[in-house]
C-alpha cells in the first residue's frame, strides 16, 4: 500500500506483485491527475514511523511502466505535470534505463543490423545478378587484334621485306606443352582449373582501385584474353570496366574451351620487340618457330609479359636484372606447378637462355627501299590496298623482282659512271615481254638517302628511240619495209620548226630498214604524216607510254612527237618495245604477281590476257627494221655475242638525254642517261648531296622544301655521249649477265607483209664518193642556243652511224667480226663515297 492514501476516490487499478527492496523509498502506482505525492526527505523525522518506506520495483517491472498508457506525457503542468509519472525530468539514480549515455540511443539493436545487412546484400546480390545477365557475350574481335603484317616476295619465293606488326598466329597443337605451362606459370597457375576469374586478385584489384591507387595485376589468363581480344572492354582503370571484364571472363569460361582460351592469348598478347603473339616473338627472341622453342626459352617468353616494353628498354642498355628476375621467377613456378616434370629446370637452368641480337631490319634502305615502295604504291593504285592495310592485313605479296638481276642493274650502271660527275644519273629497266613483269631495275643506290626512283619518276625526252612506235603504226597500217622514204633536208611540217637530219646521205631516197638502222630523222616525220599522228600516240599508248604525256607533245611540238618529243620512263620503255618481242601483245607493265590475304584467299592477281597492240607480222617486220640498228647501224655497240638483239638509240637536241632501248625474245631493258645541275636563285651552281639538290644551306633557317636553297635543272650530259655509247655499254653489261643460262631464242622471220609506199622515189643505183663521216655540225641549235631548254624538242641530231673506221672510244674497227667495244667497266661512283 502506498504511504498516503489519495484524497479523491478514483477506479479500481488492478495491482502487480512488488517486490522488497533494501533501500530507496517506495514507489506509488498511478495517482489522479493533480494528487501529489508525499515528499519524502532523508533524515527528516525520528524512530520507524518517520523512516520511509524503501519498496521498489524491479527493471522488467519498470519497463512495463515506461510503456504503460500513461508513459512519456509531455513536460510541463496539467495532466501528468511535472510530479506525475509522464511529466517533468525522469528521476535519476542507481537502476534506471535513462541512466545510460545519450549516444547510446541512436545504436540499434543487433537484431536490426542482421536484417539491414541482409537486405543490402539481397539488394547488391541482385544488381549483380542483373547485371551478369545482362552482359552480352563478345562476338566480335578488336579491329586490330588480328594484325599481323605483311610479307613481300621476289618472284622466286625468297624474303623481300616484312612490314606492320609482328605477328604470326599459330594453333594450339603448334605450341609446346613446356611453353603453355610457363606461361600459366607466370601469369595464372590456376588457369586449367579456374572458371576464368581470381577472387584474390578481383579483390586486390578492387580495392586498389577504389582507394586510387593502380589497379594491380593478378587478373587471369582468362579476363587478359577477354580484355585484348574482344571488342567492347575498355582499357580504363575502373570497377566498372573490371567488373564487367570479370562478368565476361566467367562467360567465356564457359563457352570457350581452356586450349582456345590460351590461344588466342598467345597469339595476342605483346612480348615486346614489336612481337605480338607466340609465334612472332619465338622469331623476334631465338629467330627459330615455336615449336622449337625449349621450356627455357617458353619461361623467358612468358617472364616478359608482365612488362615487355620496360624490360626492352633495360636490355637495350644492357641491364638484364629485370628479366632474368622474372626468368627465376617462372622457372620456379613451373617447378612448383609440376614438380615431376619441372622440379630440376631451376637448377638444371639458373640463368635464361641466350637471344639473338635484336637487329630490327629496315626494308626502307638500299636498293630494297626502291623495290618496297614500288610495290606498295602499285598496291594503292590498282588495289586500293594502302600502306595502313599492308601493315596489319597480313598479305602475302609475290613481287616480279629478281634478286640476282637487280643486284646486276646496280653494278652495270655503277660500273660505267664511276668518275664521271655526280650530276650525271643513269636509269635502267627490264621487262618480260611475255608477261609484263618488271624483273628489275635501277633507280638509284640507297632509297634512304634518295628517295627518287629514276626508273620509274625520270621522265625524260624519249628522242629517237620513240621512232619504233612510228615505225609499227607504218607498218601495222599495211606498208611495207620496201617503201622508201626521203633523206632530204630540213624539211617543212604543218605546226612544227624544221627537221633536220644530222648528217647528208648519198642518195635522197632510203628504205625503212635503212631509215631505221641510220634513224633519219625526216624519214620518221613523213611516215607519221602519212599514218597520222593519233594512229602512232595510239600505239604508244597501246604499248605502255602514256596517253596524257603523248597527248600534250602532240599539241605542243605536233610533228616533232615522231622523232622523240614526248617524255617516258625508263619503265615504261622497256615495256612498251615488248610489243615487238611478243608478237604485237602489250602486258601492262606491273611489279606484283599475286596478292594473298591472310585467309589464303587470293586477293589479287596478274593478268593473264595481252592485249594487242599491232599485228603479229607487223611485229616481225619492225624487229627486223631493229636488228639492223645493231648489226649495221646506231647500236652496234649492244650487240651480244651469242644471241639476236634488236633495239633503238635515242640521244635529244644538245645530248641532254640518251637512250639505248633493246630487247630479245625473252627480255626487253632500257637503259636512260640525264644530267641536272644544282643551281641556286642567284645562279650558282652547287653540289648534288646523295644525287639530290640540297634543299637546305648548313644552319640556315631561311631555306626549306617550299623555299629550297637549289634546284635542278637540266643540262647537256656532254659530247661523248649518245646513244649509242654510255647507255649501249650499261645495256650490254646487263643483258650478258640477264642472258646467263637462258635458251638462246630467234625472232620471228621477215614477213615482208604489207603494201609498198614509197614517199620518196626509189633511187637509181650509181657510183657515188665515199660520204664524209664526219659532217660538219648542222643541229638545229647549238649547245648555248636558249631554243634548246626543256620547252622545246629534240630533233636528234647525234643519231648518226659510227663509221667502221672509227677506232674511238666505242669504235668497232675495220675487222667485221671483232666485237664491238665499249667503255672499259669501272666501279661506282656512289658505291665510293
Amino acid at each position: 500500500m502506498p504511504a498516503h492514501q489519495p484524497q479523491q476516490p478514483q477506479p479500481q487499478q488492478p495491482q502487480r506483485p512488488k517486490a522488497q527492496s533494501q533501500s530507496g523509498p517506495q514507489q506509488s502506482g498511478p495517482q489522479q491527475p493533480g494528487a501529489r505525492q508525499p515528499e519524502f526527505r532523508p533524515g527528516a523525522g525520528s524512530g520507524p514511523q518517520s523512516a520511509p518506506r524503501t519498496t521498489t520495483r524491479n527493471r522488467a517491472e519498470q519497463e512495463t511502466m515506461v510503456g504503460g498508457p500513461s508513459a512519456r506525457r509531455s513536460r510541463g503542468r496539467g495532466p501528468g505535470g511535472p510530479s506525475g509519472p509522464g511529466g517533468g525530468e525522469p528521476p535519476k539514480g542507481p537502476g534506471r534505463e535513462d541512466e545510460r549515455p545519450s549516444w547510446r540511443r541512436f545504436i540499434p539493436s543487433w537484431k536490426l543490423v542482421v536484417v539491414g545487412c541482409t537486405v543490402v546484400a539481397a539488394g547488391v546480390f541482385g544488381m549483380l545478378a542483373v547485371a551478369y545477365a545482362n552482359t552480352p557475350v563478345p562476338l566480335n574481335a578488336q579491329d586490330n587484334v588480328d594484325d599481323q603484317g605483311s610479307v613481300i616476295y621476289y618472284a622466286n619465293g625468297k624474303l623481300l621485306a616484312k612490314l606492320g606488326v609482328k605477328r604470326t598466329p599459330v594453333t594450339y597443337e603448334q605450341i609446346p606443352r613446356a611453353v603453355q605451362d610457363a606461361v600459366i606459370a607466370a601469369e595464372n597457375s590456376s588457369f586449367r582449373e579456374d572458371s576464368g576469374i581470381s577472387f584474390s586478385g578481383m579483390v586486390r584489384s578492387v580495392y586498389s582501385t577504389a582507394t586510387g591507387q593502380q589497379v594491380q595485376g593478378a587478373s587471369t589468363i582468362t579476363q587478359q584474353m577477354a580484355r585484348n581480344y574482344y571488342d567492347g572492354l575498355s582499357q580504363e582503370r575502373s570497377v566498372q570496366r573490371k567488373i564487367k571484364e570479370i562478368f565476361v571472363a566467367v562467360k567465356l569460361n564457359k563457352q570457350l574451351s581452356k586450349e582456345q582460351i590460351l590461344t588466342q592469348y598467345l597469339n595476342t598478347i605483346y612480348f615486346g620487340r614489336g612481337a605480338n603473339g607466340i609465334g612472332a616473338a619465338a622469331q623476334a627472341f631465338f629467330k627459330k618457330p615455336v615449336e622449337k622453342l625449349t621450356p627455357e626459352e617458353g619461361a623467358y617468353l612468358a617472364g616478359r609479359i608482365q612488362n615487355p616494353g620496360e624490360f626492352d628498354r633495360q636490355e637495350k642498355a644492357k641491364r638484364f636484372a629485370g628479366t632474368e628476375e622474372r626468368y627465376v621467377y617462372t622457372v620456379g613456378q613451373m617447378a612448383k606447378l609440376d614438380p615431376a616434370k619441372y622440379g630440376q629446370l631451376p637448377a638444371k637452368s639458373p640463368k635464361s637462355p641466350k637471344r639473338v641480337s635484336d637487329r630490327t631490319k629496315d626494308y626502307f634502305k638500299g636498293i630494297e627501299g626502291y623495290m618496297v615502295t614500288a610495290v606498295l604504291d602499285e598496291l594503292e593504285s590498282t588495289q586500293g590496298i594502302d600502306r595502313e592495310e599492308v601493315d596489319k592485313g597480313g598479305y602475302k605479296i609475290t613481287s616480279t623482282f629478281d634478286k640476282g638481276l637487280m643486284e646486276a642493274a646496280k653494278t652495270a650502271v655503277n660500273q660505267h659512271t664511276r668518275g664521271l660527275t655526280q650530276e650525271i644519273r643513269g636509269s635502267l629497266a627490264a621487262v618480260d615481254p611475255r608477261n609484263g613483269r618488271v624483273v628489275a631495275f635501277y633507280g638509284g643506290d640507297d632509297y634512304e638517302t634518295d628517295q627518287w626512283n629514276d626508273a620509274f619518276m625520270s621522265q625524260k625526252q624519249a628522242a629517237s628511240a620513240f621512232k619504233p612506235y612510228v615505225l609499227a603504226a607504218w607498218l601495222d597500217n599495211g606498208y611495207s619495209l620496201r617503201s622508201y622514204l626521203p633523206t632530204k633536208s630540213p624539211i617543212k611540217m604543218p605546226g612544227t620548226t624544221p627537221i633536220k637530219n644530222s648528217h647528208s646521205f648519198r642518195s635522197p631516197a632510203i628504205d625503212v630498214v635503212g631509215a631505221t638502222a641510220d634513224s633519219v630523222n625526216t624519214a620518221f616525220a613523213k611516215m607519221g604524216e602519212k599514218v597520222g599522228l593519233e594512229k602512232v600516240i595510239d600505239i604508244a599508248s597501246g604499248a605502255g607510254l602514256n596517253k596524257s604525256r603523248l597527248d600534250d607533245a602532240l599539241n605542243r611540238h605536233h610533228f616533232l612527237i615522231t622523232i622523240g618529243s614526248s617524255q617516258v620512263t625508263a619503265v615504261e620503255q622497256a615495256g612498251g618495245y615488248s610489243i615487238f618481242a611478243n608478237q604485237g601483245k602489250h602486258f601492262k607493265n606491273h611489279v606484283v604477281i599475286k596478292v594473298v590475304d591472310k585467309d589464303g584467299g587470293v586477293y589479287a592477281q596478274e593478268k593473264k590476257t595481252p592485249t594487242k597492240v599491232i599485228s603479229p607480222e607487223a611485229a616481225a617486220d619492225a624487229t627486223v627494221a631493229l636488228q639492223a640498228v645493231v648489226k649495221q647501224g646506231t647500236g652496234r655497240n649492244a650487240a651480244l655475242y651469242d644471241r639476236p638483239v634488236a633495239g633503238k638509240t635515242g640521244t635529244n637536241d644538245a645530248n641532254k638525254e640518251a637512250w639505248f632501248v633493246g630487247f630479245t625474245p625473252q627480255l626487253s631493258t632500257a637503259v636512260g642517261m640525264f644530267r641536272e645541275q644544282c643551281k641556286t636563285k642567284t645562279g650558282k651552281i652547287v653540289n648534288p648531296v646523295n644525287d639530290r639538290c640540297p634543299v637546305t644551306r648548313g644552319t640556315s633557317t631561311k631555306y626549306n622544301d617550299q623555299n629550297p636553297y637549289s634546284s635542278p635543272f637540266e643540262t647537256p650530259l656532254g659530247s661523248n655521249f649518245q646513244g649509242a655509247t654510255y647507255p649501249a655499254a650499261i645495256w650490254k653489261t646487263f643483258m650478258t649477265e640477264a642472258m646467263k643460262g637462258q635458251k638462246v631464242e630467234q625472232f620471228p622471220p621477215r614477213a615482208d607483209s604489207g603494201m609498198t609506199e614509197n614517199l620518196a622515189p626509189k633511187p637509181t643505183p650509181t657510183p657515188t664518193a665515199t660520204v664524209d663521216p664526219f659532217p660538219d655540225d648542222d643541229s638545229a641549235c647549238g649547245l648555248l642556243d636558249p631554243a634548246c631548254n626543256d620547252d622545246n624538242v629534240s630533233i636528234d641530231p647525234n643519231e648518226q652511224g659510227i663509221p667502221e673506221d672509227d677506232d674511238g672510244m666505242m669504235g668497232g674497227g675495220t675487222n667485221p667480226t671483232q666485237e664491238a667495244t665499249v667503255p672499259d667497266p669501272i666501279p661506282s661512283r656512289r658505291e665510293d663515297r
